[in-house]
């Protein structure tokens, strides 16, 4: 591959992009379960996936390199989260911290795409020669 590829110009991004989509796709449940009883919120730290997805490849099995790799696998790293105020139910689901979370990673995933559309863009024009 050469030194201009796509994982060296959009670097962590694309698993960064990855990991938000699985992280509110866990929260998204989370809300939607909040008055299921006995129910119990699971959550992961961005973070420290983050830091263990880039150390270790996403690959699949691909025959060509050029192929797109894999979603990233959350499943191992989700954790239940500890409740501020447990409801009688056992329900651990903080409604209104829930949505504080998803708005939060949103907003978060909408400026790593904001950034690799700059970064798309900056490539074409490399390409195009402008």
């Amino acid at each position: 591959m050469s030194a201009l590829g796509f994982k060296n110009s959009l670097g962590i991004h694309e698993n960064t992009l990855q990991l938000r989509a699985a992280r509110a796709e866990v929260l998204a449940n989370n809300l939607a379960n909040s008055d299921t009883p006995h129910f119990k919120a699971r959550d992961f730290d961005f973070n420290s996936v983050l830091e263990g997805e880039s150390k270790r490849s996403l690959a699949m099995n691909v025959t060509n390199e050029s192929h797109q790799h894999g979603n990233v696998n959350t499943e191992t790293e989700l954790q239940f989260r500890n409740p501020y105020q447990p409801a009688i139910d056992g329900n651990t689901v903080d409604s209104q911290m829930e949505q504080s979370f998803y708005t939060e990673n949103a907003l978060r995933y909408n400026a790593s795409f904001q950034f690799l559309t700059g970064k798309f863009k900056g490539l074409t024009g490399a390409i195009k020669g402008q």
